[in-house]
């Protein structure tokens, strides 16, 4: 299943067409799927990885899993990464990219001492959801404060999961006011590739600094099937 918001976004933000990859894991030829797609946006979702997939322990009842995506996504960032398709992960996909590049994560982090709740309350209409909740700084010199022109920005904060251990080989674009990374990018990517623990997608349209990154991810995408 993918959220509609996400189909709009990379409409509207990044002037792309969205095909949607079924999860059909180890029988889904990746090959095939990257022969024809321009870029790969890893999207949000109400699962979480599977902690056998990190090493972490078991998880506590009542937490929603996709294994069937997490034996798609998981190779499929693998051959993305290395063809140099250009590569734009949010949230749910955030989580998996710094699992597939060798990352740990926190199944609660609301739960970790040190952290504040970065979840939204579900019993609030949407609007509340996704409005903005607190702040991150952005790296000097890294994409993300490029594209915003300045040291801070809101964002809006809907997740359980979030990094451990960053993985190896990424650099940090932006932090929660609490220490935790909300940002990161693949530092030996032939191509765009960005993560986000955010949700940019949410009403693109209207937040100049959600489709500023949907722009750039459109136009590396366009910038990689020129070069094919």
């Amino acid at each position: 299943m993918v959220g509609e918001k996400y189909i709009t976004a990379l409409r509207d933000g990044a002037g792309a067409i969205p095909f949607l990859i079924p999860a059909l894991g180890d029988s889904l030829d990746l090959d095939q799927v990257l022969d024809r797609v321009d870029g790969i946006l890893l999207t949000g979702s109400i699962t979480n990885v599977e902690p056998h997939r990190y090493q972490g322990e078991k998880s506590l009842p009542g937490t929603l899993h996709d294994p069937e995506r997490d034996a798609t996504s998981l190779p499929l960032i693998d051959k993305a990464l290395e063809r140099g398709t250009p590569l734009f992960a949010i949230c749910r996909g955030f989580q998996e990219l710094n699992v597939a590049l060798g990352g740990t994560l926190h199944q609660r982090v609301h739960e970790v001492p040190g952290y504040h709740s970065h979840k939204e309350n579900p019993a609030d209409p949407l609007e509340k959801q996704y409005a903005p909740s607190h702040p991150v700084s952005l790296m000097e010199g890294g994409v993300l404060r490029k594209l915003a022109g300045t040291p801070t920005v809101m964002v809006n904060s809907l997740h359980s999961q979030a990094v451990a251990r960053l993985a190896r080989g990424v650099t940090v674009e932006a932090v929660a006011d609490d220490g935790l990374v909300e940002a990161f990018r693949v530092d030996d990517s032939k191509a765009f590739s960005l993560a986000v623990q955010w949700h940019p997608e949410w009403r693109v349209t209207e937040n100049n600094f959600s489709k500023a990154i949907f722009e750039a991810f459109g136009n590396a995408c366009r910038d990689y099937a020129k070069s094919r």
